[in-house]
């Protein structure tokens, strides 16, 4: 029993449950599981999958996947994506900067957090709209970190008044230091990922106590149709060597970078999710990972990304399925 005054991690409601009463809304079967599985096992192993990084090509090769040097092409074997998926941690803890805003991702327990990024915004004193600054940043974190119904902080702006091939640096410091939540970024690359371990090695109070609670996570995104192009290798890789959460997450829009049809745009987003928690593995087995998906359906008509539409939903409660099946905490973007 947790000693008096002791803070607890937060644990949410559930959803998605099979119930006897109630509402449950389950999207997919068992048996419509398994084909989704099998047709990703299928992809992975037959038509592979484009890896930019040479590192990240090795360690598949090392992992036992038949790798073609010429064509970057990394064909996995079934067993070696099963291992991973087993071996990836079915519960991941997201440490805040204040311990009361620690939250645990499990089963079915369901979290809130603000979306990333805004790339406008509306000055809250001349109504203008303008792209943000560092400040609206600033900003934006004591925002986040107010709200009670926000359980942890992504980044919601990006800033335009900083020197752009350092802003992922800005973008961290701005959070890090005006939240006492826990904070989620894209590093842009490793490079920047080891920069911003070291910002949160700073305010834990140094390289010991990051460890036993990392205050941040990171967030990166193969490009669709099957692809990890060397950012996102380089993120997923040095996410893995330092221990930290890595949300690998797929952006594939159906009719667009990804098959028409929901099943097929299913089967092409997971193969590019488990293709990376499958290389998360191979750098360091139990590496916690989350399964991510910002995917939906492309408008036909503007060539744009459909948000706030059945095609949507139906996608993400599918992928949160997928999630459960595999045992893995889910990120799933909102409507």
């Amino acid at each position: 029993m947790p000693k008096r005054g002791e803070n607890l991690m937060k644990r949410n409601f559930h959803a998605g449950r099979q119930l006897s009463t109630g509402l449950s809304l389950n999207i997919l079967t068992d048996d419509e599981l398994d084909e989704i599985h099998y047709g990703t096992l299928e992809v992975l192993n037959e038509t592979g999958i484009f890896v930019e990084d040479e590192t990240a090509l090795d360690r598949f090769e090392e992992g036992g996947a038949v790798v073609n040097r010429d064509t970057k092409i990394v064909k996995i074997p079934p067993y070696v994506v099963e291992d991973a998926i087993r071996s990836a941690p079915s519960k991941v803890v997201l440490h805040g900067r204040d311990p009361k805003h620690d939250i645990v991702l499990e089963s079915t327990r369901v979290y809130f957090t603000n979306f990333s990024e805004g790339v406008m915004v509306n000055d809250p004193y001349t109504g203008e709209n303008r792209p943000p600054v560092k400040k609206d940043l600033v900003d934006s974190a004591k925002v986040i970190d107010y709200l009670e119904e926000m359980d942890f902080c992504e980044k919601a702006l990006g800033a335009h008044d900083v020197n752009q091939e350092t802003v992922p640096l800005h973008n961290a410091e701005a959070y890090l230091t005006n939240t006492t939540k826990h904070c989620a970024f894209g590093p842009g690359n490793g490079k920047f990922l080891k920069k911003i371990i070291q910002m949160g090695e700073a305010i834990a109070g140094g390289v010991k106590e990051f460890k036993k609670r990392p205050l941040v996570s990171f967030t990166t995104c193969p490009v669709s149709p099957l692809k990890l192009i060397s950012d996102c290798c380089e993120i997923i890789m040095e996410a893995a060597r330092n221990n930290v959460v890595c949300n690998i997450l797929s952006m594939a829009m159906a009719g667009g970078t990804s098959p028409v049809t929901l099943a097929g745009t299913l089967v092409n987003h997971n193969a590019e999710v488990l293709s990376g928690i499958t290389l998360a593995q191979l750098i360091r087995k139990g590496t916690p990972v989350i399964y991510g998906s910002s995917t939906t359906a492309m408008d036909l008509k503007l060539a744009s990304a459909s948000v706030g539409t059945p095609e949507c939903a139906v996608i993400s409660g599918a992928v949160a399925r997928l999630a459960r099946y595999y045992a893995l905490p889910s990120y799933v973007a909102g409507q």
